[in-house]
């Protein structure tokens, strides 16, 4: 799997993360524990969660097999600032919130320190400088090693890189949906991100299956769209306009004689500013089906066709 810098960081980090939002809901320990050994054995390096997934079962199961491997076996992400303890999605990246958040995350993963830490989501609520005092605290602590951001904005990206400027302890992350059926970042995140040194971490590179065909003649029962959490964010992605990019897809795959799983990651580790996609697959048995087509190289004129039917209006 091939490896590069996070940004302009000297975080190196896989072209793939292994991203465990499922862990400890839909994904078990058992489940989680041969993903990760799968994930490994095929070059991976970074491991992504957060405090809020799964009510905090996801960071238990990282630090269970952290414990299990070793402090080196992998990096690892996690997020802070958004909370569903009441069952409704709560958004709060004041300092003392994001600094208990991550003192849990810190005990739940049985580490002193994580490799990277993200604020989950930009907050009109709380003072921007304020948000980033937590991030430069968590570095000169200890507690993180680099720090950055997730569904940040073109214009909050700036913000945020350019006040952590101040305090030398740079943004080094975005954390933002990315895909051929999702391509708005274009229009400023990826320039913004591009200028500033700053590195996108792709989540739902497949848009929830959508881009792998797992829908394309029906709703399998076991599948994200037909789950009562996922569904709505599968059908979103589903409409019209997605139609013509999955087949776009599918017919790239038989051309190239791989699956459209390796075509729609293959299109998108490419993309300028990209250093990473997050993949959340929920069984051992997706996760090497996408593995197994982690190093397929897409040709220049298959590049440009999927450019070309996956355009966005700017």
């Amino acid at each position: 799997m091939r490896r590069s810098t996070l940004g302009r960081s000297g975080l190196r980090v896989s072209s793939l993360a292994l991203g465990t939002m499922q862990w400890g809901g839909r994904t078990d320990l058992v489940e989680a524990r041969a993903m990760l050994g799968a994930y490994l054995d095929a070059g991976g390096s970074l491991v992504d969660t957060a405090h809020g997934y799964a009510g905090g079962a996801s960071e238990e199961i990282v630090g269970t097999l952290l414990g299990e491997l070793g402090r080196d076996a992998f990096s690892v992400c996690t997020k802070a600032g958004i909370s569903r303890a009441t069952g409704a999605r709560v958004v709060d990246t004041s300092r003392g919130t994001l600094l208990s958040q991550l003192d849990t995350s810190l005990r739940r993963l049985a580490t002193d320190h994580v490799d990277l830490w993200l604020v989950h989501a930009w907050s009109d609520e709380v003072p921007l400088e304020e948000t980033l005092s937590a991030l430069e605290f968590a570095v000169t602590s200890g507690r993180a090693r680099y720090v950055g951001v997730s569904n940040y904005g073109g214009w909050q990206l700036a913000r945020a890189a350019t006040l952590a400027e101040q305090s030398r302890v740079p943004i080094v992350a975005d954390q933002v949906e990315y895909s051929l059926v999702e391509r708005v970042v274009e229009h400023e995140v990826a320039p913004a991100a591009e200028a500033l040194g700053v590195g996108l971490m792709a989540w739902a590179p497949l848009a929830g299956g959508v881009l792998a065909g797992r829908y394309r003649t029906s709703t399998p029962a076991d599948s994200r769209g037909a789950s009562a959490d996922l569904g709505r964010y599968v059908t979103d992605r589903m409409g019209p306009g997605s139609q013509g990019i999955v087949e776009a897809v599918a017919t790239a795959a038989r051309g190239l004689d791989t699956t459209p799983t390796a075509v729609a990651l293959g299109w998108l580790r490419d993309r300028a500013g990209v250093s990473c996609a997050v993949v959340g697959s929920r069984t051992e048995a997706q996760l090497r089906q996408v593995l197994g087509g982690v190093d397929v190289t897409i040709p220049a004129e298959v590049t440009r066709a999927l450019d070309d039917v996956s355009a966005i209006s700017l």
